[in-house]
């Protein structure tokens, strides 16, 4: 009788059992997380879709369903076993990564900033609104000021109560009327809160007192609200209106006509007095041209690119140099006491908060209460001078980044056996020939992309100039450049300051900036790859 063997088997072992072809063997446990997992992406996609069908943005819907049908696709069948471990690491990869480069990009040409967000309608209706002006008859509300979100930085929201006791929230985008159960009122009817929106302190309204004063909710019809202090509010008619026959804004008191400028997106005079609410247009490179060109930033272009390399690249040098130096000091072989305390208290910078350090720092370098100058008997302005500036954001940065570099070192070095530099002593060579011929190249190859990404992390180290010196000090000649600023930091000067945010310039010098670190290390791991001769 013939029995059932298997190929490779014992003669006489057991046939497997047959589960049957294509009848997974999932565990409950296994089952239970594929149902959970599934069923959190489906929430989250709903999650998603819920906005972008409010917004009418199909192309979005479509992204959120497309994706979603290839992440039950994927892990509900039984093949394509790679891409269930790549699909996250991917999806997870364009969402932080790759979406917003594109984004950033996209950004950078268009004219995009403070008076000029949305589209011309509503630059149209928040024209109309902030010319409001009350008249006798005009409706009255009693006023509460809130914000969407955050109450320093999320949009003013008027929480309204009408005469007849009704509730509008009222934004940008004009009035909504709100649900009884969605507010609380005192005994005089005024908001006190109100679901989904933040109501605004005294002290947060006095900081945010010039923009309340600018903001109307429009209501259509050239009409729109305003603020009358603090508890109330009125609705009044519009001086300024759109008239769409010559595309154009006309003051009703003056008389004077605002045409509509489509290539810049604003509403100017035949004066050139422009509106100050504008709308958002496509500029194309007219953001990266000004950067270059622009006589205000062209004149500092090239100081603050020199620097800002010499920073990086000094940086980069000193702590590996550092890093290095005390990795060696630990890996000898003759005995050291107190070698792990001693790798403990070389790591402790690194384990503070950088933020911390930096200001504990630049206090130490205070010319008149500096820790420095009062240790050492001296009257530096550390942080007054451009060159002492410079030499003490380096000395911070390299206290701040040494550890890490000896970390890497150390675990290099472990990986080095000893017995090469070794046998380079017997073949004549001194310690600093067998270092300099077979120990730093072994660690280049491993050390040269921390080295890349070291450069690449301080060409836009924002923090250790701007929480130590601010980018100064600053000539009288040019108040907008400072001695220590790197692109970053003159970037955000310029993009944030007295203007008002500019969010197109931003992020075309981001781009800008960008293209200058890859670039960099792009040649930098280039002349790098004759280290890898090394291993062969």
């Amino acid at each position: 009788m013939a029995r059932n063997t298997v190929a490779g088997a014992p003669e006489g072992a057991p046939a497997p059992a047959n589960h049957g072809r294509g009848e997974p063997t999932a565990s409950v446990l296994g089952l239970t997380v594929k149902i959970g997992a599934l069923g959190l992406a489906s929430a989250l996609a709903i999650w998603a879709a819920v906005p972008l069908v409010d917004a009418a943005n199909w192309i979005g819907v479509g992204v959120v369903a497309a994706v979603t049908a290839l992440i039950f696709y994927v892990y509900l069948s039984p093949r394509r076993v790679p891409l269930k471990y790549l699909l996250p690491g991917t999806l997870l990869l364009i969402a932080f990564q790759i979406l917003p480069v594109l984004y950033t990009v996209s950004t950078s040409v268009t004219n995009f900033g403070d008076g000029h967000r949305g589209d011309k309608e509503q630059a149209i209706a928040a024209i109309e609104a902030y010319s409001v002006v009350r008249s006798p008859d005009s409706p009255s509300y009693t006023l509460t000021v809130a914000a969407d979100g955050d109450p320093d930085t999320g949009d003013l929201v008027f929480l309204l109560t009408a005469a007849d006791g009704t509730v509008h929230a009222g934004d940008a985008e004009g009035l909504t009327e709100l649900a009884a159960d969605d507010v609380t009122t005192d005994a005089s009817g005024k908001i006190t809160a109100a679901e989904d929106y933040t109501v605004l302190t005294t002290a947060q309204i006095n900081e945010r007192g010039d923009e309340i004063a600018d903001f109307a909710v429009p209501t259509g019809d050239g009409t729109g609200i305003r603020s009358s202090g603090l508890s109330l509010a009125y609705e009044g008619q519009a001086t300024r209106t759109y008239q769409e026959d010559c595309d154009c804004i006309v003051d009703s008191v003056t008389g004077v006509e605002y045409a509509a400028d489509n290539t810049n997106g604003v509403f100017v005079s035949a004066d050139g007095q422009r509106l100050l609410q504008g709308w958002q247009v496509n500029v194309g490179f007219a953001n990266f041209l000004r950067f270059v060109t622009d006589p205000t930033t062209a004149a500092s272009f090239l100081s603050i690119l020199t620097w800002n390399i010499g920073f990086a690249a000094g940086t980069t040098l000193l702590v590996f140099v550092v890093g290095l130096g005390l990795a060696l000091v630990m890996h000898t072989r003759k005995p050291l006491r107190g070698r792990t305390v001693y790798r403990i208290l070389l790591v402790l910078p690194y384990a503070m908060p950088s933020f911390a350090m930096l200001l504990l720092w630049r206090d130490m370098f205070n010319t008149d209460f500096g820790l420095i100058n009062r240790v050492l008997g001296l009257d530096v302005n550390w942080l007054g001078n451009a060159w002492t500036a410079r030499g003490s954001i380096l000395l911070v940065n390299t206290w701040l980044g040494f550890p890490y570099m000896f970390l890497v070192a150390t675990g290099a070095l472990q990986a080095i056996p000893r017995e090469l530099g070794q046998a380079a002593r017997i073949d004549g060579a001194s310690a600093w020939q067998a270092f300099r011929h077979v120990t730093l190249p072994l660690l280049m190859v491993a050390m040269t992309p921390i080295l890349v990404s070291t450069f690449a992390f301080n060409f836009n180290n924002f923090n250790a100039v701007w929480l130590t010196t601010r980018g100064g000090p600053f000539s009288p000649d040019n108040p907008l450049a400072g001695a220590t600023d790197l692109l970053i930091t003159y970037t955000f000067r310029l993009a944030f300051g007295g203007q008002g945010a500019q969010y197109g310039f931003a992020s075309a010098v981001s781009v800008l900036i960008f293209l200058i670190v890859a670039l960099l290390s792009l040649l930098s791991l280039r002349q790098s790859r004759s280290l890898e001769e090394v291993n062969r």
